[in-house]
């Protein structure tokens, strides 16, 4: 009883949580592969030079495995296989990782970026973020790297959809100079940080520890079900911003709640379409090609 009612709260479905084959493709309705590789993901984002679009992921993999760990894992517990050691898994899955955490491209994307932060600090990593996040000290470094990822997305988004947009305009045409300028001297161009999120679901369905770090668009051929929309745009969604929780916070009871199974809303314009997925995806391509040109 206790298995199926976690299951009816999970934002994922079975054949994600077991994981057992990577999705035959993963790229975004109207976007590129939402997978990047470059050299080094960091400097090449930093870079205000155009790069052009890659098949892969970006990556950086500095540190190796944490020693005496086993990377058999499975189901629920499969995230822990990256965290015991990433260095055993390709470019294409670990973006980079240090001693205290692990970043990862979702598996099963529902954005056209998605990442994942893995904490290593094995008294917390089998932990609920709620009970995680208790500690203040901890949560304070997970902030610090959360804050490091979210504008490690919005370089990405930038790369990715800055030709489109509008307010990127004035530096898309300072770019194309040469020399091309420093940093400093390029026009600051959209914000691509507002288009990002960074949080936990409320009730994880895998059991490591992880924070999502995900554009707000939702669009990627994973999102296939009310659920995985749901899990994103409603208070199933928590912030990081907002822990530590209070002790009365309904967050904390998604299942009462009914977060997963409510009607459907568009993110950007609020248009509600109750339980009609299909129609709600249609209009995400469209409210996505206003969104990137914006």
């Amino acid at each position: 009883m206790a298995d199926a009612t976690r299951s009816r709260q999970d934002a994922i479905t079975e054949d994600e949580i077991t994981g057992t084959a990577v999705p035959a493709s993963s790229t975004s309705v109207g976007t590129e592969p939402p997978t990047l590789k470059t050299s080094n993901a960091f400097t090449t984002l930093m870079s205000p030079k155009k790069s052009k679009p890659q098949p892969e992921e970006i990556h950086k993999t500095p540190n190796g495995p944490l020693t005496g760990q086993t990377t058999t894992f499975i189901g629920r517990d499969g995230l822990g296989a990256y965290i015991a050691s990433p260095a055993a898994f390709p470019a294409s899955r670990v973006i980079y990782h240090n001693e205290k955490f692990v970043v990862i491209n979702d598996l099963y994307p529902k954005s056209s970026v998605h990442l994942l932060l893995l904490p290593r600090d094995p008294t917390k990593t089998c932990l609920h973020p709620f009970e995680a996040f208790e500690d203040t000290a901890f949560l304070a470094e997970v902030l610090v790297e959360v804050k490091k990822l979210r504008e490690l997305a919005a370089r990405e988004l930038r790369r990715r959809f800055g030709t489109f947009s509008k307010k990127d305009k004035a530096r898309e045409v300072a770019m194309d100079l040469e020399p091309v300028p420093a940093e400093h001297d390029l026009p600051p161009g959209r914000n691509w940080d507002e288009d990002v999120v960074s949080g936990v679901h409320a009730h994880p369905s895998m059991n490591h520890l992880h924070i999502h770090v995900i554009s707000k668009d939702r669009m990627n051929e994973c999102m296939r079900h009310r659920k995985h929309y749901n899990s994103f745009a409603t208070p199933f969604f928590v912030p990081v911003e907002d822990f530590p929780l209070d002790a009365k916070d309904k967050r904390r009871h998604p299942g009462h709640e009914g977060y997963l199974a409510s009607d459907l809303i568009c993110w950007k314009c609020g248009k509600n379409f109750r339980n009609r997925f299909a129609r709600l995806k249609e209009h995400l391509e469209e409210e996505f090609q206003v969104w990137k040109s914006e």
